[in-house]
């Protein structure tokens, strides 16, 4: 599972910093979430391809979350994509990215698929027999989500010694990875546990900005490998958090805690501070495995 930051600020896009967006490689899915200003500049500069997004996901429709979508819709169509292209979002996204290609003159050449989001209980809205996404209800001025990513159990994988000792033809090689047993020509019945290995276990991600500290989301994000959370102040801005609807290095952690995450990543710093590094200082007071998002940055788990 990896996860490529492209970008992690808050507000507006600055020379040096980027609004949030971040695509995450699982299970050779590629999801593009949020797609604030300058996102196609910065897949193109980390080499992602383009054709293989065909998944995005908008937590809502603040400007910096969201602002880079039509841009990146319409030089899809420059590049000839044939691919249908899903875009899962607030109600009214639909209404907003028609209005410009309408407003234009402008169409896709490849199916675009809108599903719009109102539920303020969390369901799931993507699934296959890979992995299923689920929204995560946040608590944030306009209506918003975080998003759950997780993997389904994979195949088991193949004993090489083993099966080159029991002589088992290749024909039964799925078979075993679905975890089938195997029976020999003379009767003998080969369990499957001595022909593989189980499965990978399988991981999960949760992505959570825009919010304030809400205790609400802990039981959905229980023990997940991976924790996104936002974290827009320090704790000497404490008293911006209720107007704005943001939260704290320091409860970003205490969610982290509370949901017993195996790592956390901060971000969505606002561009007050010089530094990020006082972020994971503050953080760690609370949780001990903390990372900090930056433009650019990518993680592997």
């Amino acid at each position: 599972m990896k996860l490529q930051i492209l970008g992690c600020y808050a507000a507006t896009p600055r020379t040096i910093t980027n609004p949030t967006s971040q695509v995450l490689d699982i299970k050779n899915h590629l999801f593009l979430i949020d797609c604030g200003e300058g996102t196609q500049v910065q897949l193109r500069k980390h080499k992602i391809k383009f054709s293989r997004i065909n998944h995005i996901f908008i937590s809502h429709l603040h400007g910096d979350h969201f602002y880079g979508l039509i841009g990146l819709i319409s030089t899809f169509l420059l590049l000839n994509r044939e691919n249908d292209l899903h875009v899962y979002g607030p109600k009214g996204i639909k209404e907003i990215i028609l209005l410009q290609l309408r407003a234009s003159g402008s169409f896709t050449g490849y199916n675009l698929y809108f599903h719009e989001l109102e539920s303020k209980e969390s369901e799931v809205i993507y699934e296959d027999d890979k992995v299923t996404v689920s929204t995560i209800p946040l608590n944030h001025r306009v209506y918003t989500n975080g998003f759950l990513f997780r993997e389904k159990v994979g195949n088991r994988h193949l004993n090489i010694e083993a099966v080159a000792k029991y002589k088992i033809e290749k024909c039964y090689f799925d078979k075993i990875k679905l975890g089938g047993n195997v029976t020999l020509d003379s009767g003998e019945v080969i369990d499957n546990e001595l022909l593989s290995f189980p499965p990978d276990v399988p991981k999960s991600y949760a992505f959570c900005s825009d919010t304030m500290y809400d205790e609400s989301i802990v039981p959905l994000i229980k023990e997940v490998d991976v924790l996104y959370h936002e974290s827009t102040f320090l704790d000497s801005e404490q008293q911006y958090t209720e107007k704005t609807k943001h939260c704290t290095a320091k409860e970003a952690a205490k969610i982290a805690k509370l949901a017993n995450v195996k790592q956390l990543i901060l971000g969505h710093y606002s561009t007050r501070y010089g530094s990020i590094e006082p972020f994971k200082t503050e953080a760690e007071t609370v949780f001990e495995n903390v990372l900090l998002a930056d433009d650019g940055r990518e993680f592997e788990f």
